[in-house]
């Protein structure tokens, strides 16, 4: 039998862990697709965001196939691999540069300030990692009538994101199976926008916006603009909780671009600080990986321009830097946009900046991601506009800054970006299974499909 099991990304949007196994008899061979950090309230079968060990059978998983590296999708492969997995770890070869990196920076915040521990750690990823071309197929394995390939196609949501295609052979039995992973907007910058698979018999889709569209990129331009030339005539602080991968890179690219169109002495005042030392290195990352650029992100360096690294961003490494800079912001009038993680404000250095400035109304807070629940940053955006407050550290903090949400900087393909990648199929999927997204969501996206297709649409709840 080909069997689909999910591990996480069923009760909310984080934690993303789905399984594909073949089985025969007594025999059974898998592949984990990611495995990912739980967030705010959502969880598995028995992990949490509180217990992060491993819940489920690995010892016949052969292989970890990762779509990218944000958190929520990576997060737990130093507890797969402290439960005893020790298989290849397949992804992108963009992704083979930043999951090291990603994961240096999970262990020191939430499994071990060991620093030979998290070398050794590190080390055994590095050497398990196993980087496949785009469009390539690569065999995970083959024995007697059984087989599994896996082939990786761009996803558009990150620098190195993929959507998963899986060849699965089983005695007479063959299909198709697709797992999405997170799929990009199609008009996001820097990143050409995901194709729709040739085929797929079985399909796992996420839908963090399955209920809802985006705003089209010149409308979310220019309520950008807004955003910051309130920023400018105010004399404040946009503070912009941001993932340090994707999302923070994409805004750079945006205010860039708006910089140069506008120009003139208000903008050219306004400063852009990068405050996280993992962002500033995904960031010199992605101008490394300047071949896996879209068209017009390649134009403008032809052009002579720097989308990521130009002349007012600011870039804060260390600690005490970053403390100067919350305490001089906060007491200043000087306007200034700040990119800080995390995206969610659980933690990081946005936080500090948060507590110091929430309180003052000439600032601004600017979403540009989904917010989970029982994050602070679903209470900022929740409570904000009725000028509540929200918790951090057991502290209550009144907001009363101006508070944004700004959806199409979301890297999440919205609900009709879905569909046409469905539709895009030549023959719709015998099956489709909803993950990756909040119970509204996915019963909006549910009943869409229903209207739409004849396949079999289902919700799982999980292994």
């Amino acid at each position: 039998m080909i069997n689909i099991s999910h591990h996480g990304a069923t009760s909310g949007v984080t934690g993303s862990c789905h399984e594909l196994s073949l089985s025969r008899g007594s025999q059974k061979s898998g592949i984990l697709i990611d495995c990912g950090l739980f967030q705010g309230q959502d969880e598995g079968r028995g992990a949490s965001a509180s217990d992060l060990s491993i819940d489920f059978p690995i010892e016949h998983i052969r292989a970890l196939v990762v779509t990218h590296v944000h958190i929520d999708h990576v997060g737990r492969i130093p507890y797969l691999l402290a439960a005893g997995f020790d298989g290849p770890i397949i992804c992108s070869e963009p992704s083979a540069i930043m999951l090291p990196e990603i994961l240096e920076d999970a262990l020191k915040i939430g499994f071990t300030r060991d620093r030979q521990l998290i070398e050794r750690v590190l080390g055994l990823i590095r050497s398990r990692l196993v980087p496949v071309p785009y469009g390539q197929w690569h065999s995970v394995f083959a024995e007697g009538d059984c087989s599994l390939s896996v082939r990786l196609q761009r996803a558009g949501h990150i620098l190195g994101s993929a959507y998963v295609e899986c060849d699965a052979r089983e005695g007479e039995t063959e299909e198709r199976i697709v797992f999405s992973g997170d799929l990009g907007a199609p008009h996001a910058p820097l990143l050409p926008a995901p194709q729709s698979p040739e085929r797929a018999d079985r399909l796992v889709i996420e839908s963090t916006y399955g209920d809802k569209d985006h705003e089209d990129r010149e409308t979310r331009r220019y309520r950008l603009k807004a955003v910051l030339e309130h920023a400018l005539e105010d004399g404040g602080t946009v503070l912009v909780p941001a993932f340090s991968i994707g999302r923070t890179q994409e805004l750079l690219y945006e205010i860039e671009s708006l910089i140069h169109e506008f120009g003139g002495e208000l903008w050219n005042n306004l400063e852009i600080v990068v405050d996280s030392p993992l962002a500033a290195e995904f960031t010199r990352i992605y101008r490394d990986l300047k071949p896996y650029w879209d068209a017009e992100a390649t134009e403008f360096v032809r052009q002579g321009r720097h989308p990521l690294s130009f002349e007012q961003l600011t870039v804060i490494s260390s600690h005490e830097e970053h403390l100067n800079a919350v305490d001089y912001l906060a007491r200043s009038h000087r306007p200034c946009v700040v990119l800080a993680g995390s995206g969610m404000c659980a933690g990081g250095r946005i936080v500090n900046y948060l507590k110091a400035m929430l309180g003052d109304k000439r600032n601004d807070v600017l979403f540009v991601g989904y917010q989970a629940a029982g994050t602070p940053g679903r209470d900022i955006l929740n409570y904000g506009p009725k000028e509540g407050w929200v918790q951090f550290d057991g502290n209550r903090y009144d907001i009363r800054a101006r508070i944004h949400q700004v959806s199409g900087y979301s890297a999440h393909a919205g609900q009709s970006d879905l569909l046409r990648f469905i539709q895009g199929i030549s023959q719709a999927p015998q099956e489709i299974r909803i993950v990756h997204g909040d119970e509204d969501a996915k019963q909006a996206f549910k009943k869409e499909l229903d209207r739409l297709l004849s396949s079999e649409i289902l919700i799982p709840l999980g292994s």
